[in-house]
């Protein structure tokens, strides 16, 4: 069975998709050969009324546990640093990313997950207010005790992430080897507000595209790559800060391109991510099999080299 180039975004299961569909949805990605489910120690705490994590860790445990033999053919990705401790507003409320907290997060986690350990663990937001070096050695700690496989980084900025990746190799430490951000083939106004979008540094740029392209043991990964649905539902408009020139040109190529295809443009969206230079493995949360199927068949569609071109060019 080929390799799928996509990550089952679970950040809604549990609070939004109840556990019996989140199951459903589970089965039929896995039983599709996917692979890679994402999540957080955070999830989906705004939707807690006690405003507290862990409902999406807590599902796919469960779902791991009625599946003998599950754990073996899937790759498990969560974070930590964002999850609400004690009292007062978020995000001055988070755990961040200190070598306690990070090592209760991960400990917790795998408790949540009902496993020994995470393929993946991303540090979810940056920490200004612990040295990287003291982050640095608790990563290295855990990936040392078999509790976790390699370390990403999500929505942090690109020097921060280069300076940490420098740490670890002066130091003999495993280092980030995954970037996490939110990426799709419209792009808003640089310094615009994006509702839903609340992190500073959690857009790929040229210069993130050029440095994953140059630093080839470095993954990268899009979450929000269909816009919430605003590629394909007239319910959900496109916000103010995409409302530019260079959203026009592009809608029309990629409205051309699917069409040429007769497929949708979320499929053709999926397609330009993961079979790009560097490729990008794109997070898609569903709530649907109809959703899931649609993705699955998007991730899996090979774009003409000159349809590829004329979705570039459209820039």
């Amino acid at each position: 069975m080929a390799q799928v180039n996509l990550a089952l975004g679970a950040m809604r299961f549990g609070t939004q998709v109840d556990e019996r569909t989140s199951f459903d949805l589970l089965d039929r990605f896995a039983g599709a050969g996917g692979t890679l489910i994402d999540t957080a120690n955070c999830y989906a705490f705004w939707n807690d009324p006690a405003g507290v994590g862990g409902h999406s860790e807590r599902v796919i445990g469960a779902w791991l546990a009625a599946r003998p033999g599950a754990r073996d053919r899937v790759r498990l990705s969560t974070k930590a640093g964002a999850q609400p401790v004690g009292g007062g507003a978020w995000p001055a409320s988070r755990e961040g990313l200190s070598a306690p907290a990070i090592k209760t997060a991960a400990e917790e986690s795998l408790h949540r997950l009902g496993t020994d350990h995470v393929d993946l663990f991303w540090t979810h937001m940056e920490d200004r207010s612990v040295p990287l070096e003291e982050t640095g050695h608790a990563l290295a700690l855990l990936v040392e005790s078999g509790a976790v496989g390699r370390l990403g980084a999500s929505n942090h900025p690109l020097w921060r992430v280069e300076r940490a990746r420098g740490i670890a190799q002066a130091n003999g430490w495993p280092g980030y080897t995954a970037l996490q951000l939110s990426h799709s083939y419209l792009s808003p106004r640089p310094g615009a507000p994006v509702p839903g979008q609340s992190h500073r540094f959690g857009w790929v740029t040229d210069e993130i595209l050029d440095y994953a392209d140059a630093e080839r043991d470095l993954a990268l990964w899009a979450y929000t790559p269909l816009l919430n649905g605003s590629y394909t539902r007239d319910d959900r408009p496109l916000a103010e800060a995409y409302d530019h020139p260079g959203t026009a040109r592009r809608l029309a190529v990629l409205t051309e391109v699917a069409g040429e295809l007769g497929v949708t443009r979320n499929q053709v969206v999926l397609a330009w991510l993961a079979g790009g230079e560097p490729a990008v493995t794109p997070i898609v949360g569903v709530s649907s099999a109809a959703q899931l199927e649609e993705a699955l068949s998007g991730v899996a569609l090979v774009l003409p080299a000159e349809l590829r071109g004329r979705l570039d060019a459209a820039a």
